[in-house]
C-alpha cells in the first residue's frame, strides 16, 4: 500500500523515480524475507559474512528489479482511463505479471510470492483452486490499491471503487468458506494411510562415514514402527541416505528388504551417478515396491541456486569458496508418476514444490496424491523452514490434492486439498508424522486451466501500456 500510494500521490511521476521507488520497495521486502541466506553462505559455503552479505546483496538487488518495473508499468497507466477501479485492476495485473516473470526469467526465484501470505487464511487461500497463487496476489494487490486511492484521492469515485473491491473480496472469502464447508474432496477416493519420516540428521553428519549406519538404521526404525501403525506409503526426506543409491548395495538391500518385510511402498531421495558417455550427477527420488523392485526415478529438474548449481559461476570469482564447493548436478527432463496397488503419486524435490506447474503437470500426468521430500536442515532455526512449508500448502489448495512433506529436519506434515494441515512435526526432532490420505482424481479449475489467468494478465497490460506510451508521446 505505501508504494502503490507514493505511485499515485503526484498526478505523473518520473520513471526514474517510480523505479527508486520500487526497488526500494524490493529491497526492504526481498532483505527481510530471505535475510537467512547469508547465514546458510558463511555456515556451509565457507564465507566470509562480508562476502556473503555481498552474495545476498545481489539476490536481493536482482529480485528488487522486477518490483521496480512493476513500478514503472504503473506510470504509464496515468491517463490511459478515468476509472481509478480500472486503474487498481490493471495495477494488480501488472503485479502478477511481475511476479510470475520473477519465476522464470533467469531459471526463476518465485520464493515467497505476495498470495502465500493468505495460505493460512484458509476462506481466502481457496481462490488459489481456481487461479492459483497468482490469483491471491491478485486480489491483495486489488484491495491494497483501493487503500492507496482512498488514502490519496479527494474524489467520490474512490469511495465507490473501495466500495467494490470490498463487495469482491467479501464474495471470495464468502465463497471460501462455503467451499471449506462442503469439503467433498475428503470424501473421494480410495482412503491410504502414509507415513512422512523426519529423520533430525544434522548436515555435517550426512556425509561423515562414521554416522552411515547410524542414519540408516534411524529411517529404517522409523519407518517400521510406522507400518505397525498401518502406513503403506513410508515417505524419506531429499538426500536420506549418505551414499548415492546406486553405488550404496547395503542400504539398497536394507531397502528392498524393509519394503518386502512391511509390505509397504518406500519413496526417498538420494543422489544418483550416471556415466553414459557424459557424467551425470543428479538429485532424485526412488520408489521401491512391496515386491522390492525399484519403480521409475525421478530427477529432479529446477535445481536450487547456489545449492545445486552455481548460475553465473565465472562472474562470481570473489565468492570463490562458495563456487568450489557447489557441485553441478544435472537436471531432470520430465515429469514422473510412480504406481501404488493402481494408483499413482508424484514427488517434488526441495525447492521445486515453489513451481505451481510442476505439480499440474504432475496431476496432468495422472498423480492422485503429491508428495514433497526436502532437506531444510541448511535453513537452521529461521523463517525459511516455516516459509517453504506454507508454498507446499498452497499447491495442495491449487490441485486439490492431499500433500505429504518429508522433511530432514523438519517441517514433516499432511496437509489436505483444501490447505488444512492435519498433522505435522516440530524443527529438529525425530519424528514420523502418520495420517490417513485419499487418492483423489477430480481437478480444480487451476488444473484444468493452469496459468490462463496470468496469460489474461498479461495481454491486459501489454494492452494498457500501449496505450499509455501513446498518451505519454
Amino acid at each position: 500500500m505505501p508504494l502503490l500510494a507514493a505511485l499515485g500521490s503526484a498526478k505523473r511521476i518520473q520513471v526514474q523515480r517510480a523505479f527508486g521507488l520500487g526497488l526500494a520497495t524490493g529491497i526492504v521486502a526481498f532483505a527481510g524475507t530471505l535475510y537467512w541466506i547469508s547465514g546458510v553462505m558463511m555456515t556451509y559455503g565457507g564465507l566470509t559474512w562480508p562476502t556473503a552479505l555481498a552474495v545476498n546483496a545481489l539476490l536481493v538487488s536482482y529480485l528488487a528489479i522486477f518490483v521496480g518495473l512493476f513500478a514503472v508499468m504503473v506510470t504509464y497507466y496515468d491517463g490511459t482511463s478515468t476509472s481509478v477501479t480500472v486503474g487498481i485492476v490493471t495495477t494488480s495485473a501488472a503485479w502478477v505479471v511481475s511476479e510470475f516473470g520473477r519465476g522464470y526469467l533467469f531459471g526463476g526465484f518465485p520464493w515467497e510470492l505476495l498470495g502465500y501470505s493468505q495460505v493460512e487464511v484458509l476462506p481466502v487461500a481457496q481462490l488459489a483452486s481456481v487461479f492459483g497463487v497468482y490469483g491471491i496476489s491478485f486480489l491483495i494487490v486489488l484491495v491494497n490499491g483501493a487503500l492507496a486511492s482512498i488514502a490519496v484521492r479527494a474524489d467520490r469515485q474512490r469511495l465507490i471503487t473501495g466500495g467494490v473491491v470490498l463487495g469482491i473480496a467479501v464474495l471470495i472469502a464468502g465463497w471460501g468458506q462455503w467451499r471449506l464447508s462442503q469439503n467433498t474432496l475428503v470424501n473421494e477416493g480410495e482412503p491410504v494411510r502414509v507415513a512422512a519420516i523426519q529423520g533430525n540428521v544434522a548436515q555435517d553428519k550426512k556425509h561423515d562415514p562414521g554416522f552411515r549406519t547410524s542414519i540408516l538404521d534411524t529411517y529404517l526404525s522409523a519407518s517400521r514402527s510406522a507400518a505397525a501403525d498401518g502406513a503403506k506409503l513410508l515417505i524419506w526426506p531429499e538426500s536420506a541416505l549418505p551414499l548415492p543409491f546406486n553405488e550404496d548395495v547395503g542400504a539398497a538391500v536394507a531397502i528392498r528388504d524393509l519394503a518386502k518385510e512391511t509390505g509397504s511402498h518406500i519413496l526417498f531421495g538420494s543422489e544418483e551417478f550416471e556415466e553414459t558417455g557424459n557424467f551425470h550427477y543428479y538429485n532424485a527420488a526412488f520408489h521401491i515396491s512391496p515386491t522390492g523392485i525399484n519403480g521409475p526415478t525421478y530427477r529432479k529438474i529446477h535445481l536450487v541456486p547456489f545449492g545445486e548449481y552455481v548460475p553465473f559461476r565465472r562472474l562470481l570469482f570473489f565468492a570463490d569458496k562458495l563456487v568450489s564447493s557447489v557441485p553441478d548436478f544435472s537436471p531432470g527432463t520430465e515429469a514422473v508418476t510412480f504406481s501404488m496397488d493402481g494408483h499413482r503419486f508424484s514427488s517434488a524435490i526441495c525447492y521445486e514444490v515453489v513451481y505451481p506447474s510442476l505439480a499440474r503437470s504432475a496431476v496432468s500426468a495422472g498423480s492422485e496424491l503429491l508428495t514433497t521430500i526436502t532437506n531444510d536442515a541448511w535453513f537452521g532455526r529461521t523463517s525459511a523452514p516455516h516459509q517453504h512449508f506454507s508454498q507446499a500448502a498452497m499447491r495442495a489448495i491449487e490441485q486439490g490434492r492431499y500433500l505429504v512433506r518429508a522433511a530432514n529436519t523438519g517441517i514433516s506434515g499432511v496437509v489436505d486439498p483444501y490447505g488444512r494441515v492435519l498433522a505435522q512435526a516440530e524443527l529438529f526432532e525425530n519424528a514420523r508424522v502418520v495420517a490417513d490420505v485419499r487418492w483423489i482424481n477430480a481437478k480444480t479449475v487451476y488444473g484444468w486451466t493452469g496459468d490462463l489467468f496470468v496469460y489474461l494478465c498479461l495481454m491486459l497490460v501489454l494492452c494498457v501500456l500501449v496505450i499509455g506510451v501513446r498518451a505519454s508521446r
